[in-house]
């Protein structure tokens, strides 16, 4: 409850912030650099800070490998003392130092080091795993957020340029005296829908400014570092058959892959376990010298060998085997899930291709040209009120619905590509 609360404290201030760095950028519109948006992606790929913690993973998981396969240090024991020696009658016969000095080596039992190696290279698997599946992330994240950038600086481009065109016509109608009901209530409708594109315009600022604050972010440079994606259009490129997508998504696929190896990590582990139950065994060689009177010198070689009188063997088998359970249910889930992804996926790539490719290249255009046609005759007096805001707002919407649709093919093509890890290249930026 607290939490929810706090959380909602703070959204204005969020607001404001991104309210902030439109309002600057529109004061310096010469500040940002136009970048493609494939320049984009590939700065994020390669200045992205998180890169490096992945990177520590993997260091550490082989530092594990390393440590796993390492032989306990030996250890070294020392005696010092005094030996008094008497006789039968008690006489004492001589007194003098006595010191002696052991090596102690614990030794796994045979195996049990091949299978810690097993399990920790597995653990290396997983980290790599966990780098390569971050990378595809980053540049599907990457992509949708440059082409967000741009999309939502068009929406705002064309919602400013309808405002711009309402805002115009009702300063003409403001400087005549309105005579009779129809003149004021046009006068009325314009001022309505020019605040309703004003505040699209607002929205389309701040949702380009979220995406820069994020893409940013990604770069590893400041928040408000300024940054404006080029004019690009996306080529899509049909989907493979679903049956190689579900079986390329079985082989290629990040966390199913991940769950398999932690499938094979926890047999590794079970192994362990088992071996487990015999115990370690110490050998000790020892050399021992004593002078009471005549010099005594001792040699000899110890075994020590722990007795397995606790269950803890027997329990830390039957937590393996658990483990073990858990991750074969945890792979028949995640097999499950996965087709059911990329059924999904690739049944909304299709439709949203399908959806744009029915977009003509010009149809935008028309409509602009159609806006504009419609404000000329309009204030001639040739179109009705109503014909010229429903023609405005069609441009606006043609727009919007057009950007809208390919950000949505763009999103599930890259994610399809995620999912299968067949790069069939579902989407190509071309300039």
């Amino acid at each position: 409850m607290n939490i929810s609360f706090t959380l909602a404290a703070f959204r204005p201030l969020g607001g404001l912030f991104l309210l902030n760095l439109a309002q600057a950028q529109e004061a310096a519109p010469n500040e940002s650099a136009t970048v493609s948006l494939t320049a984009i992606v590939e700065g994020v790929v390669a200045q992205n800070p998180e890169l490096k913690f992945y990177e520590a993973e993997i260091a550490a998981a082989k530092a594990g490998v390393r440590a796993s396969t390492a032989l306990n240090n030996p250890e070294l024991s020392l005696d010092l003392g005094r030996r008094r020696v008497r006789d039968v009658s008690g006489v004492l016969a001589g007194e003098g130092a006595s010191w002696g000095v052991a090596v102690t080596q614990t030794f796994e039992w045979p195996g049990r080091l091949a299978l810690r190696k097993a399990v920790a290279n597995r653990q290396v698997e997983l980290a790599e795993l966990g780098l390569a599946r971050f990378k595809v992330s980053l540049e599907s994240r990457a992509r949708v957020l440059a082409f967000g950038l741009y999309a939502s600086a068009e929406k705002g481009e064309a919602a400013r340029e309808v405002a711009d065109r309402f805002a115009a016509l009702k300063e003409t109608f403001l400087t005549r005296s309105p005579a009779g009901v129809t003149p004021l209530l046009e006068t009325r409708v314009i001022e309505a829908t020019e605040l309703a594109l004003q505040r699209r315009a607002t929205e389309s600022t701040l949702a380009m400014q979220s995406a820069l604050v994020e893409l940013n972010q990604l770069r590893g440079v400041a928040p408000a570092a300024p940054l404006k994606a080029s004019a690009s259009s996306l080529r899509f490129h049909p989907a493979p058959p679903l049956e190689a997508l579900i079986s390329a998504a079985r082989e290629n696929n990040f966390d199913f892959r991940a769950k398999k190896v932690e499938l094979e990590q926890q047999g590794f582990a079970l192994q362990l376990a088992q071996n487990e139950r015999y115990p370690t065994f110490s050998v000790s060689p020892s050399y021992s010298q004593a002078k009471a009177g005549d010099r005594e010198t001792n040699y000899g070689l110890g075994l020590s060998i722990p007795l397995p009188l606790s269950a803890r063997s027997r329990a830390g088998i039957d937590v393996a085997k658990a483990r073990r359970r858990q991750a074969e249910v945890a792979v028949v889930v995640a097999q499950r899930d996965l087709e059911r992804e990329v059924i999904g996926a690739a049944q909304a790539f299709s439709a949203k291709v399908g959806e744009s490719q029915r977009w003509s290249p010009e149809s935008v255009q028309k409509f602009r040209e159609a806006a504009e046609l419609a404000d000329r005759h309009y204030r001639l007096g040739a179109v009705p009120v109503a014909t010229y805001v429903e023609l405005q707002k069609a441009y606006l919407e043609a727009v919007e619905a057009l950007l809208d649709t390919k950000r949505e093919a763009l999103e599930s093509g890259l994610r399809l590509q995620q999912l299968t890890g067949l790069d069939f290249k579902p989407v190509e930026i071309v300039p």
